[in-house]
């Protein structure tokens, strides 16, 4: 039993110290993003050719930039090809036509090592995703769902090392910034449920199922998923205007931004509401565990809308940028929570009825 409990908590605490290393990636690299560091290093796994990038241009080639930009589209020919033999083709012209892989980045010793930091933080996180799937090997015999969960977030966090460099070699295509957001979502859900599942027997059951509430917090979840991706279109758009008009008069961005800014105001609203109807029912419940995190909810919500706001009619702050995704992917991560925590802290009606028979 001793040794079963601690085999629990080492798995839950490296669980726990991968999901918050995750969203500490998640506001470094929103970092990167304002301050348009994501093309700080021109290659990956490299940077500039190093392990440990250049202080200063004088240590580059001359033709540096040249030398890169063909780097990357021989990298997207070879990409692009085997898209084109899986049947992808319009996936392969996006990445191969796309005009964005032909801009020259000019060294900046800032940019450069901003963007270093992200990529060791991303390491990081590889050595501690290694570690949960480890300290899961003893759960194939108890409950193989936490073993797999961990272990298909191991190959997720690959696949992203791997679409990490697809990002670089495209020059930060569009496409591939939002599905790199919409995965490392992924990744937090399925550690957060496999972090839980493994304290299951430690959740006592506290109060009655309702199919409505159970509902609700997957509404919300998947809201609050479908809003951080259409905010990443919006942020994708914003990278375009402030390339279309030189980083300057930020002042009339948000007059310049397209139809997905305006899907994502006003899906707010929306999703305010149904927050606050979620969040009335689950305090009518009275239990202390899920109160804190409801309240947690209603406090990350609250800032996300005081910062989409201040954004919208402020110039949209550099500061704010990476503090609004970062909240928004933690106002997520606290919804699944509650979601996880309401399926195994509540009983069926002939639970109760079996309880007060005994």
């Amino acid at each position: 039993m001793a040794d079963k409990s601690f085999q629990n908590k080492r798995f839950r605490n490296i669980g726990v110290i991968t999901v918050l290393a995750v969203y500490f990636l998640i506001l470094v690299g929103g970092i990167v993003r304002s301050t348009g560091s994501g093309m700080g290093c021109p290659d990956w796994p490299k940077c500039f050719g190093s392990w440990v990038p250049p202080t200063d241009v004088s240590q580059l080639p001359e033709n540096y930039l040249e030398v890169y930009k063909e780097q990357r589209i021989e990298k997207n020919k070879k990409v692009a090809a085997q898209l084109d033999r899986l049947g992808f083709d319009e996936v392969s012209a996006a990445i191969f036509l796309h005009p964005s892989q032909y801009i020259e980045t000019e060294f900046n010793a800032t940019k450069t090592w901003i963007e270093y930091i992200n990529r060791l933080v991303g390491v990081a996180i590889g050595i501690f995703i290694f570690l949960t799937v480890v300290y899961a090997v003893p759960f194939l015999k108890r409950d193989k769902t936490i073993f797999y969960l961990s272990f298909l977030s191991f190959l997720l966090v690959g696949f992203q090392g791997w679409l990490g460099s697809i990002v670089v070699s495209t020059n930060l295509l569009p496409i591939t910034i939002t599905i790199h957001m919409a995965l490392a979502l992924l990744i937090v859900a399925m550690l957060q449920y496999a972090v839980t599942r493994s304290q299951a027997e430690n959740i006592k059951k506290r109060f009655l199922y309702s199919s409505e509430i159970n509902v609700l917090l997957i509404v919300i979840a998947v809201a609050t998923f479908v809003q951080i991706i259409l905010g990443t279109q919006v942020r994708e758009e914003v990278d375009f205007v402030s390339f279309m008009m030189n980083n300057s008069n930020r002042e009339m961005w948000v007059d310049k931004l397209g139809v997905s800014f305006y899907i994502h105001r006003s899906f707010s609203i929306l999703v305010l509401l149904v927050n606050v109807y979620t969040a009335y029912l689950l305090f009518k419940l009275k239990d202390n565990t899920l109160s804190k995190l409801t309240s947690l909810m209603l406090i990350l919500l609250g800032a996300e809308i005081v910062f989409g706001v201040v954004m919208a009619y402020f110039a949209i702050p550099p500061v704010l940028q990476p503090l609004h995704l970062t909240v928004g992917t933690l106002l997520f991560g606290v919804q699944f929570l509650m979601l996880i925590f309401y399926k195994y802290a509540s009983y069926q009606a002939i639970n109760k009825s079996v309880a007060i028979l005994n």
